[in-house]
């Protein structure tokens, strides 16, 4: 399956807004076979939907108070994430992927790891070299080359060429490498509630919305096994904020937490090849 097929036979789910930049309208379509949504139409320049200071984990700021809460607490979520991999192998390579600004990787840096991230934006980028990390502009940039882990914290749904990215990943881990991917979960209990408000939409940016299923389905393409799933309690919580403004104009934080509560927006995949 290629990534016009996951276009064919597709139907009407949900009518989204971008709420971040342009305030234009989607068509979110279902896929029932492989129980996965897509974005309808794709713009044919999406950098320009990139273009705000909102979009924070291309940026610093903490001009705002959403904006504040998420550099704050993504600091806490680096442990739990650094755990997934942490198994005290001397030398483990780690590959970051849309590492934006780079705290994630000088973390693990810190942490004895061997760390190399790849970012497109070129603000981020050089924020990120700043803290002195090794980062490139294009996964182009490290094909040839190994790593024990590889890290995707919420890239996949923005990635056009869904299928050749995947390959891509997998030449890219060693024999008993592991991949961690983390993305929305269209099926969960907030997605269900706020429906077309819900945040992690973020149509046009996300072109692709993940299901369990979904993406047992495409790793299971190439070749890959989803091994274990997770729940990161702290996005739940982010996204629920963001989709309480979509929703209502204000922010209620206490009506976020308690949807944030009720189930885990993300789940973490790590495929791995097959024994």
């Amino acid at each position: 399956m290629k990534e016009k097929e996951l276009h064919r036979g597709v139907v009407p789910f949900l009518n989204c807004k971008d709420y971040l930049v342009s305030n234009e309208t989607y068509e979110v379509m279902l896929n029932k076979q492989i129980e996965m949504l897509v974005t309808s139409p794709i713009p044919s320049d999406l950098s320009k939907y990139y273009d705000s200071e909102e979009y924070v984990s291309h940026h610093n700021t903490k001009k705002t108070l959403l904006n504040f809460i998420y550099n704050t607490v993504k600091k806490y979520s680096f442990k739990k994430k650094q755990n997934l991999f942490n198994d005290h192998q001397k030398n483990k390579t780690v590959l970051d992927i849309g590492t934006g600004t780079g705290d994630f990787l000088f973390y693990c840096k810190q942490k004895g790891f061997l760390v190399t991230g790849i970012e497109p934006s070129d603000i981020a980028r050089q924020q990120a070299i700043e803290k002195k990390v090794e980062v490139h502009k294009d996964l182009k940039d490290v094909l040839g080359k190994k790593f024990d882990v590889i890290t995707m914290w919420h890239v996949l749904e923005h990635v056009p060429n869904l299928y050749e990215y995947l390959e891509q990943l997998k030449n890219l881990l060693n024999d008993n490498g592991k991949l961690i991917v983390a993305v929305p979960n269209f099926k969960s209990f907030d997605a269900d509630y706020y429906k077309e408000y819900w945040a992690a939409y973020d149509v046009p940016r996300h072109l692709w919305h993940f299901s369990q299923k979904s993406i047992q389905e495409l790793f299971k393409s190439v070749d890959l096994n989803v091994v274990k799933t997770h729940p990161l309690k702290f996005d739940s919580f982010y996204v629920s904020l963001l989709s309480e403004k979509n929703k209502t104009g204000k922010t209620n934080f206490a009506k976020a937490f308690w949807i944030g509560l009720k189930l885990s927006l993300i789940h973490i995949s790590e495929p791995t090849r097959p024994y």
